[in-house]
């Protein structure tokens, strides 16, 4: 059995973006026979960046809430909050012990904002060791990771190696597994859907406020009635990622008979979303109005996700003479 490991920021609710991306893929790979999967919300993460606290509790909300409406089966896996099983810090402690200053230097989170420093804190710095320590705590197999990622993973993989050089085979080494055909999911100014660019799709959202997000796609000025290249335009793109076969090729038929405004576009990518996702949006705003009920949940997946940590961090705490 291969134990799988997926993590996700409450840096804000998840966009179409992570959904298309990250989330449905990962779910799908948990249903997959033989595999065992255990998801947390990376919430401890969020605050290298995010410092306001109602706002990063309404973030882990939804993102609890996005992962059961998806279709996660929190049952039969591990669903939970980072901070709710505080043992990750003492092993990111542990594991910062033995993490050299230049690994963590040119690390391409830090590398990314080290120009001006006075931005870095101590958190985004040591951010690969939280990262490692997330996935070594529960002698995970697999992390799924974007191409972004993979630097991380494999300082992971470097701190387990030298840990267990020193003190034996106490730690998994971690594979990463990266899909080459990983969807980059345009946001709504044609770059990559982004939080940091503001150019996101957010699915739950009721519908008006959807539609005036959908509206907002950037388009170029060709005329009503002239022709148009559907594989240039973004509201195409979009489309053909949520949309049946039938529904894409009658869209490019129109685009390329004339007579077919970005605005007619974008009113049926619009009733595709509110269609294809309306069981998500329900069941996602029913949890957001019951915190009891996600509350319940992430308590009962830090249970099951410390019932696997709390052997293995023995095991480094004897090791290391604690």
């Amino acid at each position: 059995m291969a134990r799988i490991l997926t993590g996700i920021q409450s840096s804000g609710i998840p966009h179409l973006g992570n959904i298309l991306g990250a989330m449905q893929p990962a779910i799908a790979l948990s249903k997959q026979a033989g595999n065992d999967s255990i998801f947390f919300i990376a919430d401890l993460h969020s605050l290298t960046t995010l410092k306001d606290a109602a706002t990063r509790k309404q973030n882990t909300y939804g993102t609890l809430a996005a992962w059961v409406a998806l279709g996660f089966d929190y049952h039969n896996n591990i669903l939970f909050k980072q901070s709710d099983n505080t043992q990750v810090a003492e092993l990111t402690w542990y594991l910062s012990c033995f993490t050299p200053f230049p690994m963590l230097s040119n690390a391409n989170s830090f590398k990314d904002k080290s120009e001006n420093l006075s931005d870095v804190n101590a958190g985004l710095f040591t951010y690969p060791v939280l990262m490692a320590a997330d996935i070594l705590l529960y002698d995970v197999n697999i992390v799924p990771v974007g191409k972004d990622q993979q630097q991380h993973l494999e300082m992971t993989r470097d701190m387990a190696r030298t840990f267990n050089n020193k003190y034996g085979e106490l730690l998994v080494i971690p594979e990463a597994k990266i899909s080459e055909d990983v969807m980059t999911i345009p946001g709504t100014d044609g770059r990559k859907m982004s939080k940091s660019y503001g150019n996101t799709i957010n699915i739950f959202l009721n519908e008006k406020e959807l539609k005036k997000q959908v509206m907002s796609i950037v388009t170029d000025d060709t005329p009503l009635e002239l022709p148009k290249n559907p594989d240039t335009c973004n509201v195409f793109s979009l489309y053909k990622l949520v949309a049946d076969q039938v529904g894409i090729n009658a869209m490019r038929h129109n685009y390329l008979g004339g007579n077919y405004g970005y605005g007619h576009a974008k009113l049926v990518l619009l009733e595709v979303l509110l269609s294809k996702y309306a069981n998500e949006r329900k069941t996602f705003n029913d949890l957001m109005n019951n915190t009891a009920q996600l509350d319940t949940i992430a308590l009962l997946g830090a249970q099951k996700a410390k019932a696997i940590s709390t052997p293995i961090l023995a095991k480094v705490r004897t090791a290391l003479g604690f």
